[in-house]
């Protein structure tokens, strides 16, 4: 990782900016890569609808929900990180904002995706195939005792709220927000590298302050909608932030890997230096520690409290391999990387920095895995799929990440690989520890 200083880029010097970000897309022959993810994004796609529909729908609909969720935490967490570098004005974190700008664009895409999982949960077969509460004549499980969601007392309870109407309007509330959000803070960092104008950081600023309250809302309910009520008995009132946790990490695993890729393709080198590679690890480990203290409060308070229809929840994951995946998640999504972060060395290693973006967004996948595969219940209450992940998940898997690649790429391509004239480039450019 080079440190070594880049040559000073004034807001006025259009030639100097011209020459240091060029034309990224050509020289790294991205139309090809971009269009190679879009045939994997859709053949993917159409691969996990035929699962869908010939396969066991409700096996394949849960593995459905594990990808686009993934993905989607993913953007979800890079839409938070750029806001939350407009509020605090950070100066170090510029050249990596505008990478995180490219993804943000996939919310209308993930969107689009949601929505088809939404519409065909309720309306295939009798309906409830991913989301069980969305037919009344759905198999409801309490205490062993089978009947269906319309005989179930806590459904009716509920109900206000699992209403497939509010469900739907409620989505649409909430990628409104998060492709609205995207839009604005693409447009003011875009045309700021055209006209230089300071009003753009400062529209920013203000899109970012009531942002960071309609996205918390937003993503907290979405969490609630999509995983917490597949099992509609239980509840915590922290899920929200746990999502949120969970998708701040993932983001920052693959910004990390982003840039260091862009280091070896030329286009950041010398601009992403040793010192922003440090910040970034330094995130990560607050956000591994932020991850840890919200599910073990979860636990502790579900505990304590010993109401059935909570406790339940963790007593599923007792089953099957359930357990030892809980344990995995104990050590490997938080004890390993917490002890590893906290050496400075560890941080500063692009080798090591890599290893560990991609421990993360694996373990991570295996934390969405644990909140939604064992919803799905035998007769006699216990979960009905063990940790075995299936085909289905790796088509759901390529086809939205593909879906999210080309998105990133082809945006990527259309403006300069940093905010060539944000009022604080240039103390970007020059950070270091």
């Amino acid at each position: 990782m080079s440190d070594t200083p880049v040559k000073p880029l004034a807001a006025e010097s259009t030639a100097a900016a011209d020459s240091l970000a060029g034309s990224q897309a050509e020289t790294m022959g991205l139309d090809r890569i971009a269009h190679i993810c879009l045939v994997a994004g859709g053949l993917g796609l159409a691969f996990t609808l035929f699962g869908l529909i010939f396969g066991d729908e409700y096996r394949v609909g849960l593995g459905a929900l594990i990808g686009a969720t993934f993905w989607f935490a993913i953007a979800m967490g890079m839409i938070f990180l750029v806001m939350l570098s407009h509020l605090f004005d950070a100066g170090w974190s510029i050249i990596i904002r505008r990478h995180l700008e490219h993804g943000i664009s996939v919310f209308p895409w993930l969107a689009a995706i949601f929505f088809f999982l939404f519409f065909f949960s309720m309306v295939y077969g009798e309906g409830g195939i991913i989301w069980k509460w969305m037919s009344e004549s759905s198999k409801s499980i309490v205490a062993g005792e089978v009947s269906t969601v319309g005989d179930d007392l806590l459904w009716h309870v509920k109900q206000p709220y699992l209403d497939n109407f509010w469900f739907i309007f409620r989505n649409i509330l909430y990628f409104g927000i998060f492709i609205s959000l995207a839009w604005a803070l693409r447009r003011n960092s875009f045309q700021q590298d055209k006209d230089g104008d300071p009003k753009h950081s400062l529209s920013s600023r203000k899109w970012s302050a009531y942002g960071v309250i309609a996205g918390a809302l937003a993503g907290s309910f979405a969490a609630l909608d999509w995983m917490m009520t597949l099992d509609f008995h239980w509840f915590s009132t922290i899920y929200g932030v746990w999502f949120f946790a969970t998708s701040v990490r993932g983001a920052l695993a693959i910004t990390v890997l982003i840039m260091l890729f862009m280091v070896r393709k030329g286009v950041l080198a010398g601009i992403f230096k040793q010192a922003h590679l440090h910040d970034l690890g330094k995130l990560t480990l607050a956000f591994t520690m932020f991850w840890a203290y919200i599910s073990f409060s979860q636990f502790f308070l579900i505990y304590n409290a010993n109401i059935p229809e909570a406790g339940n929840w963790y007593v599923m994951r007792e089953g099957l391999n359930w357990q030892a995946v809980g344990f995995a998640l104990l050590f490997g999504y938080f004890l390993f990387p917490f002890l590893m972060l906290l050496m400075y060395r560890t941080k500063v290693n692009p080798g090591i920095m890599t290893f560990f973006a991609v421990w993360i967004l694996g373990f991570m996948l295996i934390d969405i895995y644990f909140n939604i595969l064992p919803s799905r219940m035998d007769d006699m209450g216990e979960s009905l799929y063990a940790f075995i992940p299936s085909i289905w998940d790796l088509t759901a898997l390529v086809g939205v990440g593909g879906i999210c690649a080309w998105s990133y790429l082809r945006s990527f391509a259309s403006v300069k690989p940093i905010p060539v004239r944000d009022p604080r480039i240039l103390e970007s450019l020059h950070h270091h520890e």
